[in-house]
């Protein structure tokens, strides 16, 4: 394969036709996920749970599901042993060890544990791993078409690729932490110095994690997931830009979480504001 088509910012995905689906079907997850996120802040106690297992769930199949239809069981296998095993895999090692989030832990109310760590968390991290993914193949494959991928050099964009994606899933964090904290799901130990009552450490240890995660996913994935194809990938780049106005909004009106509303909208609007501009 010629180092242009690997990251041509546009075009269908071989083969991704028959099995990606078309029309409504396409959406579904992403509805399903807005009506589920909607209930979250008129909500309390055991039905507000209830809700961020079903919006992990729900998340989780479809950006799995998506990266099945479209890019092939490489990708999606792929998707689920980088993010969602590794995502347990270092879970696991900070709850024990503090590395490399800092000390935290776990309450009861996520259901079911593997080695100290809700199930529904690594499934999060794969929830999410995927439209940020895109969001940066979409990014950086555009700029790659439009300054000439083959002057440049390949190497150059898929390390842009890599650190944006990376940037993109940690970000949401800003959002995430915040709130899933103020809600008692998991507490710190030592939560200072930090920002919106999460210590620093965390961030910054995400921001590590996913960066690692999507290197290790660009490396495994196969080639087809570094081809951006904007009419397939169209409901999951949807989701990650409903996701920053969500939470955006939530925390600022909703959840009394205005500094958290405020990272968040500055911190993953640096991958969802130039996102949004490419596709008007």
């Amino acid at each position: 394969m010629r180092a242009a088509d690997r990251v041509r910012a546009a075009g269908p995905v071989p083969g991704a036709r028959s099995t990606a689906g078309t029309g409504a079907a396409r959406w579904l997850p992403l509805g399903g996920l807005i009506v589920v996120q909607i209930g979250y802040p008129i909500t309390h106690g055991g039905a507000r749970t209830g809700l961020v297992m079903a919006t992990v769930l729900i998340g989780f199949a479809g950006s799995v599901g998506h990266a099945l239809a479209t890019r092939g069981p490489r990708t999606a296998a792929a998707l689920v042993a980088v993010t969602g095993a590794g995502g347990l895999a270092v879970e696991a090692l900070g709850v024990r060890t503090g590395f490399p989030f800092g000390g935290y832990g776990y309450s009861a109310s996520l259901g079911p544990r593997l080695l100290g760590v809700p199930l529904v968390v690594p499934l999060a991290w794969t929830w999410m791993a995927w439209p940020a993914w895109l969001a940066a193949t979409s990014l950086v494959g555009r700029g790659a078409a439009r300054l000439g991928v083959a002057r440049l050099g390949v190497a150059r964009w898929g390390v842009a690729r890599v650190a944006v994606a990376g940037l993109g899933l940690a970000a949401w964090d800003l959002f995430l932490d915040p709130q899933m904290v103020a809600d008692g799901y998991w507490s710190w130990r030592h939560p200072e110095p930090g920002l919106a009552g999460i210590p620093y450490t965390n961030y910054l240890g995400w921001l590590g994690v996913a960066v690692a995660m999507m290197a290790l996913f660009a490396g495994t994935a196969g080639s087809r997931a570094r081809i951006a194809d904007r009419r397939a990938d169209a409901p999951m780049l949807a989701l990650y830009l409903w996701t920053y106005l969500s939470s955006a909004l939530a925390h600022a009106a909703f959840l009394h979480l205005p500094v958290s509303a405020a990272a968040g909208a500055i911190g993953m609007g640096l991958v969802a504001i130039p996102l949004a501009i490419a596709l008007c």
